[in-house]
């Protein structure tokens, strides 16, 4: 289903796509990074794969093509496929309110603007399965800036792999109110951590199954999933943060003295047993596996004789469905991506203007990334699928992604 070309014949010059390999090895060599691995395809055939550095950096293992790595946010454009799979099939529309599906949301409440505490509230409108998958509901995650993020840390919600039931964990969430009137503003959120609770109750499966049996195994992806799959545990990587405090605060920039410090240790990380879903953030997997639901995104939902979507419907996924730019809708979150001169779609980010995003790309390319600093992005105009993985947190310690991204479109003839 993918193959392998020269790069020449593929238009690549050769000798400026090696830069990328010492570009990775540099990382781990500065010790910014334990280890890496990078896939790029072009026209659907591979003519750059690289691994270097440890997975593990106690017991000296290699990050190779098979390492299992925390693909964190990049479950994102995967929970979307599945919800535009059910879109397809006829259950709802996009622009239906999500009390439809989940009536703890049936009376919904914002924050006053300028509220300093939670319980200044007003009434308003429910959120719609459109405006979850774009960060556009109110709803926000713990690590942001406001009340809303504080009092989901107070309450403990951070849609962690051992943190229960997904069920459970959004109930909870629906006592909270909103940060924002939803449509009114962009806010990276746990909105598609929601829409994973939606699907199971239209599916009548849990999440982890309808990901499975419609997404994962059709498309070959054998070794992702919210638990790390069984035989793959040796495979399976440490992550690591260079902040001398939570790792997981991803606005700080409190950086210790050990560049590399470990925070989660493969033989006893969480994800070796998830008990919650996490359809924001929750799958891991290979490197391999991701490259093949990134080129059925870039081939128009199809790979080899699997059709997960219409060729329209990924069309539709990856468009910009924002009134203009992320900058303009005044988030004050983290994001994973710039926010001048990009769009968003359904769970990715879509290159409007790449000289306002000041990153070499190609108007329409679709990509997201995950807080361990992985990455991926796919781009129609050029036939390209790059997939980086790496396990680092957070994503914003080092210009990774700009700097990948430039040194793969030099490297085009």
């Amino acid at each position: 289903m993918i193959g392998i070309a020269d790069p020449a014949s593929a238009g690549f010059d050769p000798e400026r796509l090696a830069r990328i390999c010492v570009w990775m090895n540099a990382f781990v060599n500065e010790k910014k990074l334990a280890g890496s691995s990078i896939l790029v395809a072009r026209g659907g055939n591979i003519v750059l794969e690289h691994a270097t550095g440890l997975r593990d950096r106690d017991r000296k293992e290699p990050f190779q093509r098979d390492t299992v790595a925390r693909i964190y946010s990049m479950t994102k454009p995967i929970t979307t496929t599945a919800l535009m799979i059910l879109s397809e099939r006829g259950f709802f529309h996009l622009d239906a309110p999500i009390s439809e599906f989940l009536p703890e949301f049936s009376e919904c409440r914002a924050l006053v603007p300028g509220a300093v505490t939670i319980d200044q509230t007003e009434p308003c409108p429910t959120p719609s399965l459109h405006q979850l998958a774009t960060h556009t509901s109110g709803l926000s995650y713990s690590f942001n800036p406001g009340v809303l993020p504080a009092s989901m840390v107070v309450e403990d919600l951070h849609f962690g792999p051992n943190q229960g039931l997904l069920g459970d964990h959004v109930n909870h969430l629906a006592s909270l109110p909103l940060a924002f009137h939803p449509g009114t503003r962009w806010e990276y959120s746990v909105g598609i951590d929601v829409l994973g609770r939606v699907i199971e109750v239209v599916s009548g499966r849990s999440l982890n199954d309808f990901l499975r049996e419609e997404i994962l195994d059709p498309l070959g992806m054998l070794e992702t999933g919210f638990s790390v799959t069984l035989g793959a545990t040796c495979r399976f990587s440490a992550l690591y943060t260079p902040l001398a405090g939570n790792a997981f605060d991803l606005n700080s920039a409190e950086i210790g003295d050990e560049s590399l410090r470990l925070i989660d240790r493969p033989e006893a990380s969480p994800f070796l047993r998830a008990s919650l879903h996490s359809g924001g953030g929750g799958l891991v997997g290979t490197i391999d596996d991701y490259l093949k639901f990134v080129e059925m995104l870039r081939r128009g939902g199809a790979l080899g004789d699997q059709r997960l979507l219409a060729r329209n419907t990924v069309r539709f996924m990856t468009a910009n469905h924002l009134p203009c730019e992320i900058a303009s809708m005044g988030p004050k979150s983290f994001a994973e991506q710039p926010m001048e001169g990009m769009g968003f779609g359904l769970g990715g980010a879509v290159v409007l203007n790449p000289g306002r995003a000041r990153c070499v790309g190609s108007i329409g390319d679709f990509s997201w990334g995950g807080m361990a600093s992985t990455f991926f992005w796919m781009d129609p105009h050029e036939d390209l699928s790059v997939v980086f993985f790496t396990q680092l947190s957070p994503s914003s310690s080092y210009p990774i992604r700009p700097q990948l991204k430039a040194l793969v479109h030099a490297a085009l003839n």
